[in-house]
């Protein structure tokens, strides 16, 4: 067929395969983007929660808080300046700006500017710098402690919907093998080996596979919501996890199940818990260090310039030539203005004798908190080791438990195995081979149970041990 541009085939053709092309253009960019974003790794979920948690953006702001604080502390060296203004009105006896009495009404306005500076504090300021450092250290320990036990529980429900897809993948396996059988009684029932019996109650086993694995496939949408909904993701995102490969489970992650002692002596040096509760006690002993300033004297720096204009109602002066006393004008507001102003420079000095004991309470108060700090930070330690003890007896456990779940699967396959051949042959009941499959598809269960347990008792020494969590 040759081309003819003026074939009205030709010309549909040519308007309308351009448009059919880009359709199927976008849609297959459309569905490897979403087959792309659809699949989310741990890796991925733990960043995702770290950056929407409302909790971490919580403590994120605690840890601002702190900045401004030692901003605050840091900026008390500086010199303070200050402006004011005041108007006065004095009816009857009052003061001139000569300073002598008078019986006279007058208005004062008066206009200063002052600034002050800390010489010496007893060194407070420097304390309160250290102090206000140290806790922006713990607060940004606290941020971290955060981040990681959120981690910790993302890895959590992460492995729980791998453990639930597995599940779903068990029982659609179960359903089809069910599936199948039905097809062999038939034919056995046909050649007359098995009664016709025996085919009604394997369909009514294809349909108990089917509400197990509804039931699976709820379970999933149930582990994959929980997980979604610490993410804190929009609804409207598609959302599934990533399946990784894991060959040998127990080779895989031997290497974090190490003994308690070692874990410890690692976790001590590095987990933001134990660092946070160190900075607070540091903080403590410079929070003392500010009290006990109070027994020492200080010397400020003050300086000023102040001036004013006196207005006098009704003013009056003596007339030199008549004697008598005429009404006058007041200065001009320029004029009072300057020559009504004053600069001046001191010390001002303050040394403590009697506080009533204030200081002293103060200082007592600090003390008992250092106190409070150490304890505080001594419980958390072993608090820590407890932890990672339980955590490595359930690791050891778990990893014991699925080894021995590969036993029972190995067993509960072959197992099947064999009913399965004499129920093919006519040599045994249904019953038997159903007892028989229940028995593998349990064991499979808990083996699968079993693995990801394993998984995430190593992840919790992993996290114990400064390792990042993923898979």
């Amino acid at each position: 067929m040759k081309y003819n541009r003026n074939n009205p085939c030709t010309v549909y053709l040519c308007t309308v395969y351009p448009k059919i092309v880009t359709f199927v253009f976008c849609c297959c960019l459309f569905s490897i983007t979403n087959a792309q974003t659809k699949q989310w790794t741990l890796e991925k979920c733990i960043q995702y929660a770290i950056d929407h948690n409302i909790t971490i953006k919580q403590i994120a702001l605690e840890k601002e808080s702190a900045e401004v604080e030692l901003n605050t502390a840091q900026m008390s060296r500086l010199p303070n300046l200050n402006a004011n203004a005041g108007q006065t009105w004095d009816l009857g006896y009052s003061p001139g700006k000569s300073g002598v009495n008078a019986s006279q009404t007058q208005a004062n306005t008066s206009f200063s500017i002052v600034s002050s500076m800390p010489l010496f504090t007893g060194f407070r300021i420097p304390n309160e710098i250290e102090k206000n450092k140290l806790e922006l250290k713990a607060a940004t320990e606290n941020l971290e402690k955060a981040k990681e036990d959120l981690a910790l529980n993302i890895a959590s429900l992460f492995l729980q919907a791998l453990f639930n897809k597995e599940l779903v993948k068990i029982n659609e396996e179960q359903l089809n093998l069910s599936q199948k059988q039905v097809d062999r009684t038939n034919i056995l029932v046909n050649v007359g080996k098995v009664p016709k019996s025996q085919l009604y109650d394997i369909e009514s086993q294809v349909a108990k596979d089917e509400v197990s694995l509804l039931q699976a496939k709820n379970d999933l949408e149930l582990a994959l919501l929980d997980l979604r909904q610490s993410l804190e993701l929009e609804n409207d995102i598609s959302f599934d996890i990533y399946t990784p490969e894991i060959e040998d489970v127990i080779s895989e992650y031997m290497n974090s199940v190490q003994p308690p002692k070692i874990i410890f002596n690692n976790a001590v040096n590095i987990k933001p818990v134990i660092k946070e509760q160190q900075y607070r006690v540091q903080s403590a002993e410079k929070t003392l260090k500010i009290a006990e300033s109070g027994y020492l004297p200080s010397l400020s720096l003050n300086l000023g310039y102040n001036t004013a204009y006196y207005h006098i109602y009704d003013l009056k002066q003596m007339n030199p030539e008549t004697g008598e006393m005429d009404p006058a004008n007041n200065t001009a507001f320029s004029k009072q203005f300057s020559e009504n102003g004053r600069e001046y420079i001191g010390l001002s000095l303050s040394i403590p004798i009697f506080n009533r004991y204030s200081v002293r309470n103060q200082v007592r108060s600090a003390k008992l908190n250092i106190q409070n700090r150490q304890l505080a930070l001594d419980n958390t330690k072993k608090t820590l080791f407890k932890e990672i003890q339980t955590a490595y007896l359930n690791a050891t456990a778990a990893q014991e438990k699925y080894r021995a779940a590969g036993k029972a699967v190995d067993a509960g396959a072959e197992s099947f195995r064999y009913a399965r051949e004499r129920y093919e042959t006519g040599k045994s009941s249904v019953f038997e081979f159903n007892e028989a499959r229940t028995k593998l598809i349990q064991s499979r269960g808990e083996q699968v149970q079993a693995k990801y347990d394993y998984i995430f008792r190593t992840k919790i020494l992993d996290f114990y041990n400064g390792i990042p969590i993923k898979l």
